[in-house]
């Protein structure tokens, strides 16, 4: 645990992620507008330098958000047999709005981990090879 750490009670790091909260305090904002990281907690100062959540949110959200689309349009086209023009005015709406979604809560509950959990970028050891 770090030394700070000890002054604020836990988070929870999933809830935080969800409620895009810091993974220190719990308070503070842990975004600047709707998907890109602030500098650092306005309540705790926590830096937000050791976030990196890459593209695995991204990736994760387009299969989920795929899945879920796919399988809904299959299911009303088996079922009602919409015209084409109305499955583009329902599906490709929901695509997006799930997407944006899931999307801020998986990019959160990420950097929520990574603090919790220490982690870091990965480096080679290279001590020990010439």
């Amino acid at each position: 645990m770090r030394n700070e750490d000890s002054l604020y009670p836990p988070v929870e790091p999933i809830a935080a992620g969800i409620k895009a909260r810091c993974p220190r305090c719990g308070q503070g904002a842990l975004f600047n507008g709707y998907l890109k990281l602030a500098k650092r907690c306005e309540v705790c100062e926590l830096d937000y330098g050791f976030a990196d959540s890459g593209d695995g949110p991204v990736v994760f959200v387009l299969l989920l958000d795929g899945f879920i689309v796919t399988a809904l349009a299959l299911w009303a086209e088996v079922n009602y047999q919409l015209p084409l023009w109305l499955h583009f005015i329902i599906w490709i709406p929901l695509a997006i709005l799930i997407g944006l979604v899931l999307t801020r809560w998986m990019k959160g509950v990420l950097i929520t981990l990574q603090y919790k959990h220490k982690a870091a970028s990965g480096q080679l050891d290279k001590r020990g090879r010439e």
